[in-house]
């Protein structure tokens, strides 16, 4: 069974950084396509970024220059560095694992940013 589990959420100030962490378990991790989307208050989930299996990303254009997705393999974890987070950062963000077809969620991590 397929589990991830999010951390390193929180709340910070317009302008700082957070990184956040993903540990799957129970799948072939390094071989599969990794993300991770956020949902604020009110709206829909969206993307925020992905990792394939090669090391190739993909942003979605509000955070290009200031998020960075990467993944350790030997650990089973893919990250989300955040800096130059901005008020409109504020979301539960959850980490995704699409394998054979299907897709997995974790519990989700909120940061909120605000002075």
């Amino acid at each position: 069974q397929v589990q991830l589990v999010e951390s390193g959420g929180g709340l910070v100030q317009p302008g700082g950084s957070l990184r956040l962490s993903c540990v799957a378990s129970g799948s072939i991790f390094r071989f599969n396509v990794m993300g991770w989307y956020r949902q604020a208050p009110g709206k829909g989930r969206e993307l925020v970024a992905t990792i394939t299996s090669t090391g190739s990303t993909n942003y979605e254009d509000s955070v290009k220059g200031r998020f960075t997705i990467s993944r350790d393999n030997g650990k089973n974890t893919v990250y989300l560095q955040m800096n130059s987070l901005k008020p409109e950062d504020t979301a539960v963000y959850y980490c995704n694992e699409k394998q054979y077809g299907l897709e997995y969620w974790g519990q989700g991590t909120q940061v909120t940013v605000s002075s």
